[in-house]
């Protein structure tokens, strides 16, 4: 664990940020915190890592600039070597392409992964992403919202989470309760029933939780009762909002024939054939 902390405080370390606030970081200083000591080596993964950019349909200049980077040499003199700016889209394809047998590497395919929060993508990107991709990515946010929810709950005065949980996906699912969704989709005991939901349904629930918690602190609510009210309230009033607009009910929506665990589990094994 001290292990992972420290390497994801490496990749936050090296981050630059720009006069207008947005993040970056430079190819050379990557090179290093991902353990490879030749740059040539290290190139060619950038080169695999564009590739996979363009062949996205994703623009590579916005992703990968290229630039040139002075260093010193003996006596005074100094070079110009290449280098590249990169955003952090770029450095999670540069680490999808790395050497996956580097510990540091898997490591950074979850620092870096597209899934950490939809606002440092652009649009472009999340509606180029495979729907498994928009999956993954959606299912990150709503495992950090319910982390969060679950804090200003308890702050709220929620002991039975269990309760207040069920509260929201009661009124977001028409009366059904987690227990409820998990056996209309078929899942086994204590599968998570998060990791069997489509971006679509994702999407949905994130709303839930974010709203959840913003009306929590809003309305300064101090009592357990309030705080369920108020998340089955919410979720019933998204579920108004689909409606409304002619959307498919959550409860309708097609469950994915393979759960994030199942695909994760595929994922490693293809990384360890390679």
């Amino acid at each position: 664990m001290k292990d992972i902390v420290k390497t994801n405080k490496s990749f936050e370390d090296i981050k630059h940020i720009d006069e207008n606030g947005i993040e970056y970081w430079y190819a050379r200083e990557l090179q290093a915190v991902l353990d490879y000591k030749e740059w040539r080596k290290f190139e060619n993964v950038i080169k695999k890592a564009i590739d996979a950019c363009g062949n996205s349909g994703i623009s590579t200049f916005e992703h990968f600039v290229g630039t040139d980077k002075t260093i010193k040499m003996p006596k005074g003199a100094t070079k110009n070597i290449k280098e590249y700016k990169l955003t952090r889209y770029a450095c999670y394809l540069i680490a999808q392409n790395g050497d996956s047998r580097k510990k540091v590497i898997a490591l950074a395919q979850t620092y870096f992964a597209v899934q950490t929060r939809k606002q440092e993508i652009s649009e472009k990107e999340y509606s180029m992403l495979t729907e498994d991709e928009k999956r993954f990515y959606q299912r990150d946010l709503t495992r950090k919202g319910n982390y969060s929810l679950n804090q200003t709950a308890k702050n709220a005065g929620v002991k039975n989470f269990d309760k207040f949980h069920n509260a929201g996906y009661k009124g977001l699912y028409n009366g059904e309760t987690a227990d409820d969704i998990a056996k209309r989709k078929g899942l086994r005991y204590r599968e998570d029933i998060l990791d069997n939901m489509g971006s679509e349904e994702l999407a949905a629930n994130l709303f839930r939780i974010t709203q959840t918690e913003s009306k929590l602190k809003k309305n300064k609510v101090n009592s357990e009762k309030e705080a369920n009210k108020t998340h089955y309230n919410i979720g019933k009033n998204i579920r108004e909002v689909i409606a409304k607009n002619g959307g498919t009910m959550p409860e309708n929506l097609p469950t994915p024939k393979k759960s994030l665990k199942e695909l994760e589990k595929e994922n490693n094994k293809t990384l360890k054939r390679k």
